[in-house]
């Protein structure tokens, strides 16, 4: 079986592919046009998002057998005309839970206690005490909407807080011992963190909009490590403005490249984000950790060898 690489990735995939006799051929630097010249001839794609796998790309790849995703989300792919074409589609999504549950943590605990602003102020030789004074995890209510991996993983490490969990998901019957599960409305009635744990699909996008946001009983902090266009931007400064959201703690941009590598658009609203003391703005690194990469990986792995492997 021939795999192409399309993205860097930890070297156990290619130590371990090889040693399963897969043949393998990299190229990380190829467009898009010149890869889809030659994807007939391979049977299987490993990629993170450097190229779309669209309804073109994948009717060329008339071959192929699988495509495996290092990491979670799939929307760089068509998923419907993959499925159609009998192409299965491999991702990660248990290598990188635990990065992610953690930087959601650290966010809020840096945003919430105030712990990078005072930081800089004594660096800076000023000593404030009143104004630096924080907001607790402990008693808090967190609304998490998503329960699959990442959810799971945030929703464990709250509950060592001290805090009550709840979560909304379009699968029933998810509710475990570190979350319960409640109807969307019941999670905007009573939540006082918001976090998105959900896959970019037509039905999420743009979720958080105005009338999301102005459907929240409580003033609330708000964080987000799935994608960026789960959230009208506009409307989170709106609110950041009015006191609404108390904080907003963002690992992902709307106004992110497909590929996560930079920013593709500037203009006022982002220009806030990047300048609020009410936010933490981190370069899409939540799943990011040394640990995950070489997780990410091993998944991936493990499953190309136990669908594929002679």
């Amino acid at each position: 079986m021939k795999i192409l690489l399309l993205d860097k990735n930890h070297p156990l995939i290619t130590e371990q592919l090889l040693a399963k006799n897969f043949v393998l051929e990299e190229d990380f630097t190829s467009s898009y046009d010149e890869v889809c010249r030659k994807i007939e001839n391979y049977d299987g794609i490993i990629i993170r998002s450097r190229i779309p796998l669209d309804k073109n790309f994948l009717e060329k790849g008339t071959n192929l057998k699988f495509i495996a995703r290092v990491g979670a989300g799939m929307e760089n792919i068509d998923i419907p005309v993959a499925e159609n074409l009998g192409i299965q589609l491999i991702n990660s999504p248990e290598g990188n839970r635990d990065s992610v549950a953690e930087h959601v943590v650290g966010m809020l605990l840096i945003l919430m206690n105030r712990l990078f602003i005072a930081s800089q102020e004594v660096k800076k030789g000023i000593w404030k005490r009143e104004e630096n004074r924080g907001d607790e995890l402990l008693g808090k209510t967190v609304g998490l909407i998503g329960y699959g991996n990442m959810g799971k993983a945030t929703a464990k490490r709250f509950s060592g807080f001290g805090c009550k969990v709840i979560f909304y998901d379009i699968l029933p019957g998810l509710s475990d011992e570190y979350a319960s599960q409640v109807p969307l409305e019941e999670l905007k009635n009573s939540a006082d963190i918001l976090s998105l744990h959900i896959p970019l699909t037509a039905e999420t996008l743009y979720m958080v909009d105005e009338k999301f946001i102005s459907e929240m009983k409580n003033n609330f902090y708000f964080v987000n490590t799935a994608r960026g266009k789960n959230v009208e931007t506009k409307y989170l400064v709106d609110a950041l403005k009015s006191g609404k959201v108390k904080g907003a703690c963002l690992d992902v941009l709307e106004y992110e490249k497909s590929s996560f590598e930079n920013i593709e658009t500037e203009n006022e609203d982002l220009q806030y984000l990047l300048e609020s003391e009410k936010t933490i703005v981190t370069p899409h690194i939540a799943g990011w950790t040394h640990q995950s990469k070489e997780k990410l990986a091993q998944v991936i792995v493990d499953k190309i060898v136990k669908r594929f492997a002679r």
